[in-house]
């Protein structure tokens, strides 16, 4: 907690990719997050993701059942894995307190194919659609793209850019 005390960033967001695959651990997960992002000055963010090995994923859970976790989080936002997945899921965070906000990943970093610029409009349409344009606060990939070549990622985040000002009308 102390060592984030003193960060002047707008948002200090951290990672975590075990939890997904073990909502056995989600009674008491949330405290240790809640303590080390208690001393953030800016906003709190939390992602997570199923894991990613080889472009496979690793946790085999639903976010149904990190529900009473997520609850339990004091953070601003939560940023998600949803492009692998699919958005079946979605309808389970109408169960989310509505103070936390979301990001919905709308890039799949597990594969190389970058998605046509109208897929993504369309996944942050449908986003919307189910929860609202109030909840949802950021649209990006759905992790980290160190597995994937730079010329992959490039194209990807281009596409992200793109699919994003295509739903907003640009």
């Amino acid at each position: 907690r102390k060592q984030v005390e003193s960060i002047d960033a707008p948002v200090i967001q951290m990672d975590e990719a075990h939890l997904t695959g073990h909502a056995e651990d989600a009674e008491w997960a949330h405290e240790p997050f809640n303590l080390a992002l208690g001393g953030v000055q800016g906003e709190k963010a939390l992602h997570l993701c199923f894991g990613n090995y080889g472009g496979q994923s690793i946790q085999k859970g639903y976010w149904k059942d990190l529900m009473p976790f997520l609850n339990k989080l004091d953070v601003d936002h939560l940023v998600l894995e949803f492009a692998r997945r699919g958005y079946d899921e979605l309808e389970a965070f109408k169960e989310l307190k509505t103070e936390t906000k979301l990001g919905v990943g709308v890039v799949d970093i597990k594969d190389n194919e970058v998605e046509p610029t109208d897929v993504i409009a369309g996944r942050i349409e449908h986003a919307v659609n189910v929860l609202g344009m109030e909840r949802i606060k950021w649209v990006h990939p759905d992790c980290g793209f160190w597995m994937l070549p730079r010329s992959v990622a490039d194209r990807k985040m281009a596409a992200l850019v793109a699919g994003r000002d295509q739903f907003l009308g640009r």
